[in-house]
């Protein structure tokens, strides 16, 4: 639950500090205490905060005090996906989480099920813009977003997460190609060729595919092994023939006296006959 995380503590503790809301009333202020206020008085109120304040928790009390007032009315369970919203906007991507959680196990039939399981994705999503972050986010966020797809194909939500999965997946191909190239200019061939191999067979659909068979071109090359050299910028020039990576390729087998062509038994003679011929079995 969120209330045994130091962070929704404190705003908790916030929230029990805050026990009235200024009103006016003939021209001067009066005190009233937050609970004689009915939960949509109390929501709009945080709605109110959250459009106008720099800081979204300052909403958030709000939220957590209308669930807490009033946790079996319709405006707890609107309060609960704005508490999600919040602490998303916030950037607290765990508490973001948990609270999405609770959403999700307490209405999972309700039609913010869907925004709730989105907002979830996007908390791990959110956090993977850089290449260099741990990867586990990467997996997390998409296995997130293929809940969103997959268990609410129809709601507004599913575009946007098809499109996140894209390039959620594709930035799990660039983190292959980032290693791959650092052993490859160590003249770790061995390891920069398990990468590249990763990229091809498991990320088939990413913008990497054509960079990575055309290194596993440079890496076979540098090891002697012409028959992979050649099986690799043959699949790079059947299905990426226009782009520079399989000029490149094309150059360095003729300098040997070699050419694009699928030949021997190895593993990329497979994936040829798979992605080309079409042989699966």
């Amino acid at each position: 639950m969120a209330g045994g995380k130091p962070g929704a503590a404190r705003v908790i503790g916030m929230a029990l500090l805050v026990a009235v809301l200024t009103a006016c009333s003939g021209g001067g202020a009066q005190e009233r205490a937050l609970d004689s206020y009915t939960p949509e008085e109390i929501y709009k109120r945080g709605e109110l905060v959250l459009e106008s304040k720099a800081k979204p928790k300052d909403a958030l009390i709000y939220f957590q005090e209308v669930e807490r007032l009033y946790p079996y009315s319709e405006w707890a369970k609107r309060a609960l996906i704005m508490q999600t919203y919040t602490l998303h906007k916030a950037k607290d991507y765990e508490e973001a989480r948990i609270t999405a959680q609770r959403y999700l196990d307490f209405y999972p039939g309700e039609e913010d099920a869907a925004y709730a399981q989105y907002l979830m994705a996007l908390s791990y999503y959110d956090q993977i813009d850089e290449v260099g972050r741990d990867q586990g986010l990467t997996y997390q966020a998409l296995q997130a977003l293929r809940v969103v797809i997959e268990e609410y194909p129809d709601s507004e939500y599913a575009k946007s997460a098809i499109l996140k999965f894209d390039l959620a997946f594709d930035h799990l191909a660039a983190k292959d190609m980032e290693v791959g190239r650092y052993y490859l200019k160590r003249r770790n061939y061995t390891a920069a060729i398990n990468r590249f191999r990763t990229v091809v067979q498991d990320f088939q659909t990413t913008t990497h595919t054509a960079e990575a068979l055309h290194r596993l071109v440079e890496c076979y090359l540098a090891l002697g092994l012409t028959d992979e050299a050649q099986t690799a910028a043959a699949i790079l020039g059947y299905n990426y023939q226009s782009s520079p990576f399989y000029d490149d390729s094309f150059r360095l087998l003729k300098d040997r006296g070699l050419a694009p062509e699928a030949k021997g038994t190895n593993w990329l003679s497979t994936v040829y006959r798979q992605m080309i011929k079409g042989e699966w079995l």
